[in-house]
């Protein structure tokens, strides 16, 4: 009875929001002008929106001229603010939640301001349209016959001056209406849990008393659950575990090296994988059809977007920036958003490319700077710049080039992070080098840190010690010596580590 209730309200709702979604993908310019007047609108008393005279804005050009680009570095002074208590800075009132998210920059975590529309009519409404179009496109599903288990972050809600801080997953499991539970699993007071390793025990204890018929999270935390089930189980899949599960919301990383493991986890043709783009900063995009390779743009959840084309990035001195309208098939750009957290013309330091202009989808290309982000560690070039440069001067070390690259996970392997360093003098001790350029990179990189933790998700990294010249030889190899070629630091593949690795056995 209990289940063919709910089958009735899901399917009833799910119909008439598709409706709606209908309307935008129809109207996309119209409804992003529309977007960008209602937060003008609601955020002209704000102390941001004095300063920029909001109240004067009324069309996208003018907002363009009136309004600079920002990034985390220029919006803190007023984000401290919020996280003292203060009202009405960035977005009317006071901001209760901020997702702390690895700092791309100076700092070692960004405070991402989520205020309470935010979480309703984006985070929540994603979530919930994610749904809608699975159904509409999978309409025999069964998946309301059973429960989703949800499984998210590891930051627990701390109060930090007048505001609450954790990973986003954390915010939205606390603020999840009581009936989720007759939904999802785990409960919410497990599911907040601090400790990672008593966490995972009680969420599979719990998931193990329930059928599942879905998963939702982030590919490599959920690989490492799943590979935990079936050592507690001995079974041989997880659908001889749970024979109804029938689908895997993801996000976050890219799920490309995971397929296979995945696959391997699942052997069913009809199991079905469905991609959200989802972050601290907002829920921007979702996979719309069966196919998978790119996102609908989400263009009604209060968020403005520009795009900035990446030949003419220059970060918050960019002056090439597009609104929607303007953007063309297969260029790369680096996306600006504009949000009803108060995050205003803000580079949020993605880029994506776009594979459809009726409707407007995406698909993600990464990120505006050399990165690893296989495992949610979210590494770029200034960190690992740092925890080397630390590493080195502790053991007397001087070191001429490196690069790294992932160790993929496999379904009974984790991940790791490769290394292949060249030094013009070797550290005294080559093995204390490794342990604390492992610590130093924890110490700068929030993300990386809890990947790191107890070796849950990442094993220590492994790192080989280069001959001689060896990335000269490699870039005389590809014809690019002198001028501004470089060998790329930080790589989400194995292509140029690889290369590196057999040259390195040659003398």
């Amino acid at each position: 009875m209990q289940i063919g209730f709910i089958n009735s309200i899901a399917s009833w709702w799910f119909n008439k929001r598709l409706s709606d979604l209908r309307l935008f993908m129809k109207n996309p310019v119209n409804t992003q002008e529309e977007q960008l007047n209602l937060l003008l609108q609601r955020s002209r008393f704000t102390q941001f929106g004095k300063k920029y005279r909001f109240k004067n804005i009324r069309n996208i050009p003018k907002y363009q001229k009136q309004v600079p680009l920002n990034n985390y570095q220029s919006l803190w002074p007023y984000i401290d603010q919020m996280m003292q208590g203060k009202p009405d800075i960035l977005w009317p009132g006071k901001i209760k939640w901020f997702a702390k998210s690895s700092g791309t920059t100076g700092s070692k975590s960004k405070f991402i301001p989520v205020s309470e529309e935010a979480l309703e009519f984006n985070h929540f409404q994603g979530v919930k349209d994610a749904l809608a179009f699975y159904v509409n496109n999978y309409p025999d599903t069964k998946i309301f016959q059973g429960k989703t288990l949800k499984l998210g972050g590891s930051k627990q809600l701390l109060k930090f001056d007048q505001a609450y801080v954790g990973d986003l997953s954390a915010i939205m499991i606390d603020n999840m209406p009581f009936w989720s539970n007759l939904v999802t699993v785990p409960e919410k007071k497990t599911a907040l849990l601090p400790d990672w390793e008593v966490k995972l025990d009680k969420i599979i204890e719990e998931a193990l008393k329930v059928q599942l018929t879905g998963l939702a999270g982030v590919p490599s935390w959920m690989l490492m659950l799943l590979q935990e089930v079936l050592k507690r189980t001995g079974k041989q899949h997880i659908l001889e575990v749970w024979p109804d599960l029938e689908v895997f919301f993801h996000g976050g990383i890219s799920f490309a090296p995971y397929k296979e493991a995945y696959q391997k986890l699942f052997p069913k043709e009809n199991f079905h994988y469905l991609e959200i783009y989802n972050a601290s900063e907002g829920f921007f995009a979702l996979q719309d059809q069966k196919t998978a390779g790119e996102l609908l743009l989400m263009l009604n959840y209060g968020v403005f977007y520009e795009f900035i084309p990446m030949n003419a990035y220059k970060g918050i001195n960019s002056t090439e920036i597009i609104p929607l309208k303007d953007v063309q098939l297969d260029q790369n750009y680096a996306m600006v958003i504009s949000t009803n957290s108060g995050l205003w013309r803000y580079i949020i330091g993605d880029t994506v490319r776009f594979t459809s202009l009726k409707p407007y989808r995406i698909k993600i290309t990464g990120r505006t700077k050399h990165y690893i982000n296989v495992f949610g560690e979210e590494v770029i070039i200034e960190n690992t710049d740092k925890a080397i440069e630390q590493a080195a001067k502790q053991t007397n070390a001087l070191v001429k080039e490196y690069t790294l690259a992932p160790v993929f996970m496999q379904t009974d392997q984790k991940g790791a992070h490769e290394w292949i360093i060249e030094f013009d003098k070797t550290p005294d001790d080559f093995e204390k080098f490794k342990i604390l350029l492992d610590q130093n990179l924890q110490s700068v990189n929030s993300d990386y840190e809890a990947k790191r933790y107890k070796n849950m998700t990442l094993k220590p990294p492994v790192v080989h010690q280069a001959r001689p010249h060896l990335f000269y030889d490699w870039l005389k190899q590809k014809g690019k010596l002198g001028g501004q070629n470089k060998v790329p630091r930080l790589s989400n593949d194995r292509k140029i580590l690889e290369e590196l690795l057999v040259l390195n056995q040659k003398v």
